[in-house]
């Protein structure tokens, strides 16, 4: 079950800094040139923290982690930072366009209580190890949840959600992204309010959509800080008999009962094949092909043909090779659950036993990938369509994961709207 509570945010504060200047994209999807240029607009962009800079001469006792908690107390001595006056749980909203569709994103933010994964809090994908890493060390050294983990619950009930879709006015802070979507968050301080979320949500499994790395990290700080013999001596609140606040994380939880959530593929840039005909003939065993002119939307294209479509460029060549599933079951030894993913297909039947491949890169943008392949960078690329919200909560429910980057949920929540840290005696 999951137990939520308001907290009191650290927040930009709006009559000092601009939301377009401060704000950033989750630290994972920001290449080098991204985070220069986030740097460059604002001294004060959360980037500097959430994902600084590495210089010459770190140590153990100055480096991006020092820096990033030296940044966060001076900007709150300046204002340019100040705790909440009152708990609230913050409704963002997000206006934004897919397919030439427009879209808006509704979820709260709230602090939940950190369990051990299926234990009402459900992965559905892999992690790797070294990202978890550099969290813990940042996570260690501000005490604080810079940026949300994006979470799924299904409520058809919509209490919460009619209590979103009734906040209006003019937000407390606002940003727009790099890819135009516009970001906006409310307070909700009403404490009759606080009841009908806590309860809606209370017997209410929630999926991680977005942010798995930054739970498991969580975990295992409230670990570690549970095996501390006195931590009350750093953390008054809990001195005085309060809540125990390295229990809880932030997160962003939006009802998969809406509209507004999107989920899109990422697509496998592979190397290690080289002589087509080979190819073709270890995926006829499993496959029908068959060629489409590169003039043609690929997206469009395996939109149309639905599950089990596969696409694939190679080469220069002039066209791309969709592939069919003749036929199910040729994963038999794959959990139910896992067994008609599109994406474990591409990963257990493809690569791993039709073509043998191990090296793996992943891009989300079509032309970049077609571009990488035509450079020589990769071998090939393979397309997909992406894995649907229904499959996440079946998966996560099933206790198992998907292999990494199975999901890209969009848009991404910005870092920077609001800060969970925790109060301590320092």
């Amino acid at each position: 079950m999951a137990k939520i509570i308001p907290f009191t945010g650290l927040l930009y504060n709006p009559e000092k800094v601009a939301g377009d200047e401060v704000v950033a994209p989750p630290y994972d999807v920001i290449s080098p040139e991204c985070r220069e240029t986030l740097y460059q607009k604002n001294p004060y962009n959360i980037v500097r923290v959430d994902f600084g800079k590495e210089l010459p001469g770190d140590s153990g006792e100055d480096n991006r982690y020092t820096r990033a908690r030296e940044s966060l107390d001076q900007w709150s001595r300046e204002g340019i930072l100040i705790r909440d006056d009152r708990p609230a749980f913050y409704a963002y909203e997000i206006e934004y366009r897919l397919g030439g569709e427009s879209k808006v994103l509704r979820g709260i933010l709230a602090l939940v209580k950190i369990e051990e994964l299926g234990k009402g809090v459900h992965p559905h994908e892999e992690t790797h190890s070294k990202p978890k890493a550099d969290r813990l060390n940042l996570m260690k050294s501000c005490l604080a949840n810079i940026s949300p983990i994006y979470s799924l619950y299904h409520s058809p009930e919509r209490i919460t959600s009619r209590i979103l879709e009734s906040v209006g006015g003019t937000p407390y802070f606002s940003a727009r992204g790099l890819d135009g979507a516009v970001h906006k968050l409310y307070k909700i301080t009403d404490e009759a309010k606080f009841g009908l979320i806590m309860r809606e949500l209370y017997d209410k499994p929630l999926f991680i959509a977005d942010g798995h790395h930054r739970y498991e990290v969580a975990l295992e700080f409230k670990k570690e800080m549970d095996a501390l013999g006195h931590p009350n001596t750093f953390f008054p609140e809990c001195a005085a008999g309060g809540s125990r606040p390295w229990e809880y994380v932030l997160m962003f939880l939006a009802n998969i009962s809406d509209e507004g959530i999107s989920v899109l593929p990422t697509h496998r840039l592979v190397k290690g094949i080289s002589r087509k005909e080979e190819i073709m003939r270890r995926l006829d065993a499993d496959f029908s092909i068959r060629q489409a002119p590169i003039t043609d939307d690929i997206t469009k294209t395996l939109t149309g043909e639905g599950k089990g479509a596969f696409g694939l460029y190679l080469d220069n060549e002039d066209h791309w090779y969709i592939l069919k599933c003749r036929e199910k079951g040729q994963l038999k030894d794959v959990p139910p659950a896992l067994r008609n993913l599109d994406v474990v297909v591409l990963h257990e039947l493809i690569l791993k036993r039709d073509l043998w491949i191990t090296e793996i890169a992943y891009e989300m943008d079509v032309k970049e990938a077609v571009g990488k392949v035509r450079r020589g960078d990769f071998d090939g690329v393979f397309f997909l369509n992406p894995t649907g919200v229904e499959e996440v909560e079946r998966v996560a429910l099933s206790h198992l994961r998907m292999p990494p980057k199975s999901t890209y949920f969009y848009p991404k929540l910005l870092t920077g709207m609001v800060i969970n840290r925790l109060k301590t005696n320092s």
